[in-house]
């Protein structure tokens, strides 16, 4: 039995001193100071950051540098692909380019754009509406699904240039 005793009078005076330990330390003081140079500040209060979408296309300026096509805004929906067969992608034919393409997804989209020199436009499975501009002038044309549409010059009795400035689809 005296050994039992001390093994608890053992635990009391540990317990007993980590009370006083607890007790010592006042509230909301900071460890001593550490030589490491990762210190981390509080985060608690602070808000968090908002996204903002403002619907300006990726890296536009290196589609302009690398491709010479203005891509403006868009929804996300009408994005600019390398053309491949077979994939029912937007065909556009311009003067000025070889065939650029874009690929649709979702029930609907939108782009806002500037490529010259449009004359026609090959559909896919949606509907789509395009605008283009002639000097102060707009016009919209609605695409034929899956075929080609005549759009700009090539619809304009005087033979006019026209720039394409916004692609809309829906299902």
């Amino acid at each position: 039995m005296p050994k039992r005793k001390r093994i608890v009078g053992t635990l009391l005076a540990a317990a007993t001193a980590g009370a006083l330990t607890w007790l010592a330390v006042p509230a909301g003081s900071s460890p001593a100071p550490t030589t490491d140079s990762r210190a981390t500040a509080p985060v608690a209060g602070e808000a968090p950051g908002y996204a903002v979408e403002d619907f300006n296309y990726p890296q536009a300026d290196k589609i302009l540098a690398e491709k010479n096509i203005v891509l403006k805004r868009g929804d996300g929906h009408i994005t600019l692909a390398d053309c491949v067969s077979g994939t029912g992608q937007l065909e556009v034919w311009a003067r000025s380019k070889d065939k650029i393409c874009f690929q649709v997804t979702g029930n609907s989209g939108w782009l806002t754009l500037e490529i010259p020199s449009v004359y026609g436009i090959k559909g896919n499975d949606y509907a789509t509406q395009v605008d283009m501009t002639t000097g102060t002038e707009e016009k919209s044309f609605d695409i034929d699904k899956n075929t080609w549409t005549a759009v700009g010059e090539s619809a304009d009795e005087q033979g006019r240039e026209f720039m394409l400035v916004e692609i809309r689809t829906t299902k």
